[in-house]
């Protein structure tokens, strides 16, 4: 009896020192990748990197102005068309469809849309749109960053939903409001902060995208803020620069690594914060 309590003692401690060194290892590992950000992206930051469009190679000065606008549009626009389409489809599912099998069917397809990689994603909007097209645009790059982003807020709306008590929903229809109108200021009203909570989260996963943008938007050496023509964009922007042999570009490219950096940690730090409180509210 001692033997074996020993031994489960034992075990207990190995476990407990493994998921300390674990815990270790990872903030290790985030620490030294955000030094090296700091580092090399902070002397970057500047005025004119804010003010100054793209330069020329070897040139002196510069900034990224025209890439933080970029994809400033382009990730406002991915989201204007993926959070209505994504908070409808919750709907769907959590209110119309709640217990039938289309709505296995079609959290299955959301599931695998959801882990598909991006760079399929951008592959399948350059064959339906660009090809058409005839040439790279910021619409395409925003209908790419929009399919990334439509099944992340679909998931969380829809686990927001879930969780809205069903007598809720029957106290209001029992007062004889209609189905749309309880969904609205009932169901939807409660889980604001959630659905919320999940539109940031697909910000924080489309900002730093790459590979679709690539195969959508490309990049634009020049200010341009229209959506039928290729635009500049930092995640490119930054691969570009970080792969040339300039010193000017590779600065650059740090300084636009360190303010996506920021902006996603921003934006989860917000999440957080509207996650505990409606926590605290409920």
């Amino acid at each position: 009896m001692r033997k074996t309590q020993l031994t489960r003692r034992i075990s207990n401690n190995i476990f407990h020192y493994l998921c300390y060194l674990s815990v270790i290892f990872g903030i290790a590992v985030l620490s030294s990748i955000f030094y090296a950000l700091i580092h090399h992206g902070l002397p970057a930051l500047s005025l004119n990197f804010f003010t100054i469009d793209t330069p020329a190679p070897e040139s002196v000065g510069g900034g990224l102005r025209n890439a933080i606008v970029g994809s400033l549009i382009i990730t406002l626009a991915a989201v204007a068309v993926a959070t209505p389409v994504g908070i409808l489809a919750a709907t769907f599912l959590s209110e119309y469809a709640r217990g039938k099998k289309i709505a296995s069917v079609i959290r299955f397809v959301n599931d695998v849309w959801l882990s598909a990689p991006s760079i399929i994603v951008g592959l399948f909007v350059y064959t339906v749109v660009v090809h058409p097209m005839g040439n790279y645009s910021a619409f395409a790059g925003a209908i790419s960053l929009a399919m990334i982003a439509c099944p992340i807020i679909t998931r969380s709306a829809e686990d927001m939903l879930n969780l809205v008590p069903n007598e809720l929903r029957e106290a209001a229809i029992a007062l004889g409001l209609p189905k749309w109108r309880v969904i609205i200021h009932i169901a939807w009203r409660a889980s604001k902060q959630g659905i919320l909570t999940g539109i940031l989260l697909s910000i924080a996963r489309i900002s730093g995208e790459t590979a679709p943008l690539l195969f959508t938007s490309l990049n634009n050496q020049f200010w341009s803020t229209s959506l039928s023509q290729p635009i500049a964009n930092l995640p490119v922007t930054i691969y570009q620069f970080a792969m040339s042999p300039y010193h000017n570009w590779q600065e650059l490219a740090w300084g636009g690594a360190l303010l996506i950096t920021v902006f996603v940690l921003f934006l989860n730090i917000l999440t957080r914060y509207f996650t505990k409180s409606g926590g605290k509210r409920s």
